[in-house]
Protein backbone atom coordinates (compact mmCIF):
# COMPACT_ATOMS: atom_id res chain seq x y z
CA UNK A 1 0.00 0.00 0.00
CA UNK A 2 1.66 3.33 -0.95
CA UNK A 3 1.39 4.23 2.95
CA UNK A 4 3.57 1.62 3.84
CA UNK A 5 6.72 2.65 2.03
CA UNK A 6 7.95 -1.05 1.19
CA UNK A 7 9.93 -1.95 -1.15
CA UNK A 8 9.40 -4.98 -2.43
CA UNK A 9 12.26 -5.76 -4.87
CA UNK A 10 14.63 -5.16 -2.10
CA UNK A 11 12.71 -7.24 0.14
CA UNK A 12 13.21 -9.81 -2.37
CA UNK A 13 16.91 -9.61 -2.68
CA UNK A 14 17.22 -9.83 1.32
CA UNK A 15 15.17 -12.68 1.55
CA UNK A 16 13.02 -15.48 -0.88
CA UNK A 17 12.75 -18.73 -1.04
CA UNK A 18 15.27 -20.69 -3.09
CA UNK A 19 14.78 -20.17 -6.91
CA UNK A 20 11.82 -18.11 -6.79
CA UNK A 21 11.56 -14.77 -9.51
CA UNK A 22 10.73 -11.71 -8.88
CA UNK A 23 7.30 -10.67 -10.41
CA UNK A 24 7.04 -6.51 -10.22
CA UNK A 25 3.34 -5.64 -9.73
CA UNK A 26 3.60 -2.39 -10.53
CA UNK A 27 6.31 -3.09 -13.89
CA UNK A 28 3.93 -5.75 -15.34
CA UNK A 29 1.29 -3.11 -16.34
CA UNK A 30 -0.67 -1.09 -18.55
CA UNK A 31 1.41 1.64 -19.68
CA UNK A 32 -1.31 3.92 -21.33
CA UNK A 33 -2.77 4.50 -17.15
CA UNK A 34 -2.13 6.34 -14.28
CA UNK A 35 -4.27 4.09 -12.86
CA UNK A 36 -2.04 1.99 -10.36
CA UNK A 37 -1.08 -1.74 -11.63
CA UNK A 38 -3.69 -2.26 -13.77
CA UNK A 39 -3.28 -5.24 -16.06
CA UNK A 40 -1.03 -5.29 -18.84
CA UNK A 41 -2.46 -5.96 -22.53
CA UNK A 42 -1.50 -9.54 -23.81
CA UNK A 43 1.14 -9.14 -26.37
CA UNK A 44 2.73 -6.99 -22.61
CA UNK A 45 2.55 -9.84 -20.55
CA UNK A 46 3.52 -12.42 -23.06
CA UNK A 47 6.73 -10.39 -23.57
CA UNK A 48 7.38 -10.50 -19.53
CA UNK A 49 6.60 -13.64 -19.31
CA UNK A 50 8.72 -14.72 -22.00
CA UNK A 51 11.79 -13.23 -19.97
CA UNK A 52 10.88 -14.54 -17.25
CA UNK A 53 11.66 -17.87 -18.68
CA UNK A 54 7.77 -19.20 -17.68
CA UNK A 55 6.46 -21.54 -20.29
CA UNK A 56 2.75 -22.40 -21.12
CA UNK A 57 3.58 -26.06 -19.70
CA UNK A 58 5.35 -24.76 -15.90
CA UNK A 59 3.24 -25.19 -13.07
CA UNK A 60 3.33 -21.76 -11.16
CA UNK A 61 3.09 -20.90 -7.34
CA UNK A 62 3.00 -17.49 -6.53
CA UNK A 63 3.82 -16.24 -2.93
CA UNK A 64 4.71 -12.58 -1.38
CA UNK A 65 6.13 -11.35 1.65
CA UNK A 66 2.89 -10.14 3.72
CA UNK A 67 1.64 -14.29 3.42
CA UNK A 68 -1.84 -13.02 1.76
CA UNK A 69 -1.72 -9.78 -0.07
CA UNK A 70 -0.47 -9.48 -3.54
CA UNK A 71 -0.10 -13.27 -4.66
CA UNK A 72 -3.41 -13.74 -5.49
CA UNK A 73 -3.32 -10.67 -7.56
CA UNK A 74 -0.66 -12.44 -9.93
CA UNK A 75 -2.67 -15.68 -9.57
CA UNK A 76 -5.27 -13.86 -11.01
CA UNK A 77 -3.29 -11.90 -13.86
CA UNK A 78 -2.02 -15.62 -15.33
CA UNK A 79 -5.62 -16.81 -14.72
CA UNK A 80 -6.77 -13.69 -16.69
CA UNK A 81 -4.24 -14.83 -19.49
CA UNK A 82 -5.29 -18.13 -19.64
CA UNK A 83 -2.86 -20.34 -17.90
CA UNK A 84 -4.58 -22.77 -15.55
CA UNK A 85 -1.70 -24.05 -13.35
CA UNK A 86 -1.01 -21.33 -11.39
CA UNK A 87 -1.51 -21.68 -7.06
CA UNK A 88 -1.20 -19.62 -4.63
CA UNK A 89 1.34 -20.75 -1.95
CA UNK A 90 -0.59 -20.41 1.57
CA UNK A 91 0.63 -18.36 4.18
CA UNK A 92 3.44 -16.96 1.20
CA UNK A 93 7.22 -16.54 2.85
CA UNK A 94 6.06 -16.03 6.87
CA UNK A 95 4.57 -19.32 6.62
CA UNK A 96 7.78 -20.43 5.02
CA UNK A 97 10.25 -19.47 7.22
CA UNK A 98 7.68 -20.58 10.05
CA UNK A 99 7.60 -23.96 8.66
CA UNK A 100 11.68 -23.62 8.75
CA UNK A 101 12.18 -23.65 5.26
CA UNK A 102 15.61 -22.00 4.22
CA UNK A 103 15.59 -18.42 2.26
CA UNK A 104 18.17 -17.11 -0.22
CA UNK A 105 19.66 -13.81 -1.09
CA UNK A 106 19.51 -12.17 -4.41
CA UNK A 107 23.05 -10.24 -5.69
CA UNK A 108 22.42 -7.88 -8.52
CA UNK A 109 23.99 -10.10 -11.42
CA UNK A 110 21.77 -13.15 -10.29
CA UNK A 111 20.22 -14.54 -13.38
CA UNK A 112 16.30 -14.24 -11.35
CA UNK A 113 17.08 -10.72 -11.50
CA UNK A 114 18.29 -9.70 -14.52
CA UNK A 115 15.40 -12.00 -15.91
CA UNK A 116 13.03 -9.52 -13.48
CA UNK A 117 14.79 -6.53 -15.05
CA UNK A 118 14.60 -7.95 -18.53
CA UNK A 119 10.72 -8.69 -17.62
CA UNK A 120 9.91 -5.27 -16.97
CA UNK A 121 11.87 -4.22 -20.11
CA UNK A 122 9.76 -6.11 -22.08
CA UNK A 123 6.64 -4.40 -21.25
CA UNK A 124 8.14 -0.87 -22.00
CA UNK A 125 9.17 -1.86 -25.42
CA UNK A 126 5.60 -3.28 -25.96
CA UNK A 127 3.90 0.18 -25.17
CA UNK A 128 6.86 1.96 -27.01
CA UNK A 129 5.82 -0.12 -30.44
CA UNK A 130 9.37 -1.25 -30.13
CA UNK A 131 10.86 -4.83 -30.83
CA UNK A 132 10.73 -7.26 -28.42
CA UNK A 133 12.53 -10.52 -27.54
CA UNK A 134 11.12 -14.01 -29.22
CA UNK A 135 7.64 -14.49 -27.24
CA UNK A 136 7.39 -18.28 -25.80
CA UNK A 137 4.88 -17.58 -23.43
CA UNK A 138 1.42 -17.98 -25.64
CA UNK A 139 -1.72 -15.94 -24.20
CA UNK A 140 -6.00 -16.65 -24.65
CA UNK A 141 -7.59 -13.74 -22.64
CA UNK A 142 -10.53 -14.75 -20.50
CA UNK A 143 -12.90 -12.28 -20.29
CA UNK A 144 -15.21 -13.70 -18.00
CA UNK A 145 -12.67 -13.16 -15.09
CA UNK A 146 -11.92 -9.52 -16.04
CA UNK A 147 -14.43 -6.52 -15.74
CA UNK A 148 -14.04 -2.90 -16.83
CA UNK A 149 -15.31 0.51 -16.02
CA UNK A 150 -18.08 0.31 -17.93
CA UNK A 151 -19.15 -3.29 -17.47
CA UNK A 152 -19.58 -2.72 -13.64
CA UNK A 153 -22.42 0.76 -14.76
CA UNK A 154 -24.19 -1.73 -16.38
CA UNK A 155 -24.54 -4.16 -13.37
CA UNK A 156 -25.20 -1.26 -10.77
CA UNK A 157 -28.39 -0.59 -12.58
CA UNK A 158 -28.57 -4.16 -13.73
CA UNK A 159 -27.93 -5.67 -10.39
CA UNK A 160 -27.40 -8.91 -12.10
CA UNK A 161 -24.17 -9.57 -10.60
CA UNK A 162 -23.78 -9.27 -6.65
CA UNK A 163 -20.36 -6.76 -6.16
CA UNK A 164 -18.17 -7.64 -2.92
CA UNK A 165 -15.93 -4.73 -2.09
CA UNK A 166 -12.55 -6.16 0.17
CA UNK A 167 -11.91 -2.79 1.56
CA UNK A 168 -11.84 -2.26 5.22
CA UNK A 169 -15.39 -1.54 6.43
CA UNK A 170 -14.24 2.39 7.60
CA UNK A 171 -12.77 3.35 3.68
CA UNK A 172 -16.30 1.59 2.60
CA UNK A 173 -18.60 3.36 4.68
CA UNK A 174 -16.64 6.64 3.70
CA UNK A 175 -15.52 7.28 7.25
CA UNK A 176 -11.71 6.15 7.01
CA UNK A 177 -9.67 7.69 4.39
CA UNK A 178 -8.12 6.34 1.11
CA UNK A 179 -4.61 5.48 1.30
CA UNK A 180 -3.99 7.32 -2.07
CA UNK A 181 -3.95 11.01 -2.22
CA UNK A 182 -7.09 12.83 -3.20
CA UNK A 183 -9.29 9.82 -3.28
CA UNK A 184 -12.58 9.51 -1.46
CA UNK A 185 -14.01 6.52 0.43
CA UNK A 186 -16.75 5.45 -0.13
CA UNK A 187 -18.05 2.47 -2.04
CA UNK A 188 -19.94 1.56 -5.78
CA UNK A 189 -23.61 1.51 -5.23
CA UNK A 190 -25.26 -1.97 -4.32
CA UNK A 191 -22.24 -3.08 -2.61
CA UNK A 192 -21.85 -5.73 -0.12
CA UNK A 193 -18.50 -5.00 2.26
CA UNK A 194 -16.42 -8.32 3.20
CA UNK A 195 -13.13 -7.34 3.99
CA UNK A 196 -10.47 -9.39 2.74
CA UNK A 197 -8.85 -10.60 6.16
CA UNK A 198 -12.02 -12.16 6.45
CA UNK A 199 -10.93 -14.68 4.58
CA UNK A 200 -7.54 -15.24 6.82
CA UNK A 201 -8.02 -17.83 9.89
CA UNK A 202 -6.13 -14.98 11.95
CA UNK A 203 -3.05 -16.37 13.39
CA UNK A 204 -0.45 -15.30 12.15
CA UNK A 205 1.05 -16.21 9.60
CA UNK A 206 -2.39 -16.13 7.93
CA UNK A 207 -3.76 -19.16 6.04
CA UNK A 208 -6.72 -19.22 3.76
CA UNK A 209 -10.16 -20.09 5.76
CA UNK A 210 -11.48 -23.71 4.67
CA UNK A 211 -13.94 -24.47 2.31
CA UNK A 212 -16.89 -24.34 4.77
CA UNK A 213 -15.74 -21.41 6.76
CA UNK A 214 -15.22 -19.43 3.25
CA UNK A 215 -19.05 -20.41 3.13
CA UNK A 216 -19.89 -18.87 6.01
CA UNK A 217 -18.26 -15.81 6.01
CA UNK A 218 -19.92 -14.73 2.63
CA UNK A 219 -23.17 -16.10 3.78
CA UNK A 220 -23.09 -14.16 7.06
CA UNK A 221 -22.80 -10.98 4.97
CA UNK A 222 -25.35 -11.84 2.50
CA UNK A 223 -23.84 -13.26 -0.41
CA UNK A 224 -26.16 -15.91 -2.36
CA UNK A 225 -23.66 -18.42 -3.46
CA UNK A 226 -25.83 -19.37 -6.39
CA UNK A 227 -25.63 -16.22 -7.98
CA UNK A 228 -23.03 -14.65 -9.64
CA UNK A 229 -20.25 -12.41 -8.08
CA UNK A 230 -17.94 -9.80 -9.04
CA UNK A 231 -15.54 -8.34 -6.80
CA UNK A 232 -13.40 -5.11 -6.20
CA UNK A 233 -11.07 -3.36 -4.11
CA UNK A 234 -9.31 -0.05 -4.11
CA UNK A 235 -7.26 -0.76 -6.74
CA UNK A 236 -7.72 -4.28 -7.78
CA UNK A 237 -5.64 -6.35 -5.55
CA UNK A 238 -6.89 -7.59 -2.35
CA UNK A 239 -9.96 -7.84 -4.50
CA UNK A 240 -8.40 -11.12 -6.12
CA UNK A 241 -7.79 -12.04 -2.10
CA UNK A 242 -11.95 -12.07 -2.35
CA UNK A 243 -11.54 -14.47 -5.78
CA UNK A 244 -9.44 -16.35 -4.36
CA UNK A 245 -11.25 -17.68 -1.47
CA UNK A 246 -14.50 -17.91 -3.46
CA UNK A 247 -12.37 -20.26 -5.84
CA UNK A 248 -11.92 -22.24 -2.88
CA UNK A 249 -15.47 -23.35 -2.94
CA UNK A 250 -15.85 -23.71 -6.19
CA UNK A 251 -17.02 -20.15 -7.64
CA UNK A 252 -14.40 -20.26 -10.26
CA UNK A 253 -15.55 -17.86 -12.62
CA UNK A 254 -15.77 -14.40 -10.71
CA UNK A 255 -14.43 -11.48 -12.34
CA UNK A 256 -12.01 -8.71 -10.89
CA UNK A 257 -12.95 -5.31 -11.33
CA UNK A 258 -9.29 -4.26 -12.71
CA UNK A 259 -9.65 -0.09 -11.93
CA UNK A 260 -11.62 -0.52 -8.70
CA UNK A 261 -12.53 2.15 -6.25
CA UNK A 262 -9.54 4.71 -7.72
CA UNK A 263 -11.02 4.56 -10.91
CA UNK A 264 -14.89 4.77 -10.34
CA UNK A 265 -14.02 7.57 -7.30
CA UNK A 266 -11.97 9.55 -10.25
CA UNK A 267 -15.60 9.81 -12.53
CA UNK A 268 -17.94 11.78 -12.46
CA UNK A 269 -20.68 11.24 -9.85
CA UNK A 270 -23.69 12.42 -12.08
CA UNK A 271 -22.39 9.62 -14.31
CA UNK A 272 -21.15 6.64 -11.93
CA UNK A 273 -22.99 7.76 -8.74
CA UNK A 274 -20.98 7.02 -5.16
CA UNK A 275 -22.26 6.26 -1.80
CA UNK A 276 -19.99 8.44 0.60
CA UNK A 277 -20.27 9.44 4.36
CA UNK A 278 -22.83 11.90 4.95
CA UNK A 279 -21.00 15.74 4.63
CA UNK A 280 -18.45 14.82 2.46
CA UNK A 281 -17.77 15.38 -1.19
Amino acid sequence: MPVENRDPWKEYQVAHIPGALFFDLDGIVDRTTDLPHMLPSEEAFAAAISELDIKNQDKVIVYDGKGFFSAPRVWWMFRVFGHKKVWVLDGGLPQWQASGFNVEKASPDDDAVLKSIAANRAVKRVYNGEQTNTISFQTEFQPNLFWALEKVAQNVTAKTYQQIDARAKGRFDGVAPEPREGVRSGHIPGSVCVPFPEMFDGAPPSLLLPADELRRKFQHAGISLDRPIVVTCGSGVTACILALGLYRIGKRDVPVYDGSWTEWEGQSDSDYPKVTAPGTA
